[in-house]
């Protein structure tokens, strides 16, 4: 069967398939538009319709998995519409808590403190999101189950204790655009979201920066900014380029300290730092998927993906700011299949029309986003993984509440 991206129209919105008859994995999909109701209740109907009553446990512990928001960005999903999935959990007769996990980089999310400190400050207090929250990987990340897996890049999978023994899973995603993986939906809250820092680590292992001398001014940014110490600046040889007459050093990467979290990229205000992409990119995405399976291992009947298209921005929420997003606000997703739901999200970006005064740089409908911003990435490798290794189809109908 074809996928719906090559055909032009997700199944579901064209209005032609037969009632009945499902065209793969059901998404469910709400607009934004309202009347004589709330968006909250319109958000707990989608859960409820996708089948939050059949993946929640009786008296279960149930991880709510988000993410929380760096401090300073202003794209990730607000508390307020957090609530009625928590409200639906608990009316399914589970015990919901928020979580998330470390970050490897430098920001208000690399320990328990910091980030639940920064968790509250954007809103996620009990009283706005009605749970409570819980850091998946204990105080300083390391809090972790080792999952067998077995599969081709990892052996096992290093997943938060939180997220690994609760008795089911929703993944709470905002979907949006990304520098090494083409885009954040549901696999990479999932897969990269939910593992320890060890975890984390294994999956960036290979993401390793290079030094474009050519750029490199020596201002010591990626330096300051690695929480690894794999970064200094040396003298510049006399053959290497200079950007400009007071460039006398160069910064220069430890590999063996270096963890691959791509950290210093995002921060080089020159852009003299970047990997190989054709190299390295496919193999961290493998990676991403291969570690959803091992966070959903066990949990494959109870669990239950919501991906949120609203400010979909250019890049990962981890930036403590956040950019013009590329297309007006979709809509909300949810269904049962992570691949099906991050497939019909792309889809959906896609077929929509940019928004002028961002990054993109074509704005007719049915474009491909993803490539027009990061030319480099195969975005749809990690929904053909994903596919391969059993986690879902990418074949789906989406019915519109």
């Amino acid at each position: 069967m074809s996928k719906p991206f090559r055909e032009g129209i997700p199944r579901g919105m064209d209005g032609d398939f037969r009632k009945g008859c499902i065209m793969g994995s059901r998404v469910f999909f709400i607009d934004l538009r309202v009347s004589n109701q709330s968006l909250l209740d319109r958000i707990r109907e989608l859960v409820e319709a996708a089948g939050i009553a059949e993946t929640t446990k009786k008296r279960g512990l149930s991880a709510i998995k988000l993410h929380f928001g760096e401090r300073g960005n202003t794209a990730f999903i607000r508390p307020l519409l957090i609530r009625p999935i928590v409200d639906a959990v608990r009316a399914a007769g589970g015990k919901p808590f928020l979580t998330d996990a470390s970050t490897l980089y430098v920001g208000t999310r690399g320990n328990a403190v910091d980030h639940l400190e920064t968790a509250l400050l954007n809103g996620f207090g009990y009283t706005a999101a009605g749970a409570p929250l819980v850091m998946a990987d204990g105080l300083d990340g390391r809090d972790e189950v080792a999952v067998p897996i077995g599969l081709k890049n990892c052996e096992v999978a290093y997943v938060a204790s939180a997220v690994a023994r609760a008795d089911g899973l929703v993944s709470v995603a905002h979907f949006k655009l990304h520098e090494a993986a083409g885009f954040g939906g549901a696999i990479k809250n999932v897969g990269m979201g939910s593992a320890s820092r060890k975890g984390k680590m294994a999956q960036h292992s290979e993401v390793a920066p290079e030094v474009v001398a050519e750029k490199c001014i020596g201002c010591g940014v990626c330096r300051d900014q690695c929480a690894h110490d794999a970064i200094g600046l040396v003298e510049r040889p006399p053959s290497a380029p200079r950007p400009h007459e007071k460039a006398v050093q160069l910064a220069e990467i430890d590999q063996g300290k270096c963890v691959g979290c791509a950290g210093c990229i995002h921060a080089c205000p020159q852009g003299a730092l970047g990997i190989n992409w054709e190299r390295d990119l496919p193999r961290f995405m493998e990676r991403m998927v291969e570690y959803t399976v091992g966070t959903l291992k066990g949990k494959e009947e109870r669990s239950l993906f919501v991906n949120f298209l609203t400010q979909i921005s250019p890049a990962c929420d981890c930036y403590p700011y956040s950019d013009a997003p590329i297309v007006p606000d979709i809509g909300i997703l949810a269904s049962r299949d992570p691949v099906a739901i991050d497939q019909a999200s792309a889809d959906l970006v896609n077929q929509a029309p940019g928004l002028p005064g961002g990054q993109l740089k074509n704005l007719a409908p049915g474009s491909d986003k993803f490539r027009d911003i990061y030319p480099q990435i195969d975005w749809p490798l990690q929904l053909e993984y994903a596919e391969e290794l059993g986690l879902g189809t990418r074949t789906y109908e989406l019915v519109k509440i």
